[in-house]
């Protein structure tokens, strides 16, 4: 993120344009900031009266609230098992599946359902041999043939 222009920089363009130093596009060319910036500073001066940046109000918005989240949290524990759709559903919340997973995240709840007994004692299915990966079998491929997935073209 680029660092703000600072107040005093700020104020010399406002008063720029408010003595009649020329014109939006002139100020902006003369200070080497965008028309765009000069425009922003003098919309915040009128709307507001004040120059300072103003970080707490850039950026996208919340959908998720602190009170959401105390919500999940009790949800979650009255109910270790209820997926992200439910959590949705119950609390009537107007956001993506995503999202509530990163804010539970972000709580530090665990989403991984985990089984609530031991894992059997049953073997492997399939044999493993003595060496790793798979022994070539002999003859796996006609003579003359090669193991390429692309036919040879049929003799007529």
């Amino acid at each position: 993120m680029k660092k703000p222009i600072s107040l005093d920089l700020r104020e010399r363009i406002v008063a720029a344009y408010q003595d009649r130093e020329g014109t939006r596009e002139e100020v902006a060319k003369r200070f080497k900031v965008s028309v765009g910036m000069v425009k922003k500073l003098l919309a915040q001066k009128s709307r507001t009266g004040d120059l300072r940046p103003r970080y707490r109000f850039c950026g996208r918005k919340a959908r998720l609230e602190p009170e959401h989240g105390k919500s999940m949290r009790q949800l979650v524990e009255q109910q270790p098992d209820v997926t992200l759709e439910e959590i949705k559903q119950r609390l009537g919340l107007d956001c993506t599946i995503g999202a509530i997973h990163w804010v539970l995240t972000r709580m530090g709840l665990t989403y991984k359902k985990r089984r609530s007994m031991r894992p059997s004692k049953t073997g492997p299915t399939s044999r493993r041999s003595g060496v790793g990966g798979s022994v070539p079998q002999d003859r796996s491929t006609r003579p003359g043939l090669s193991s390429s997935t692309s036919r040879r073209p049929r003799r007529t």
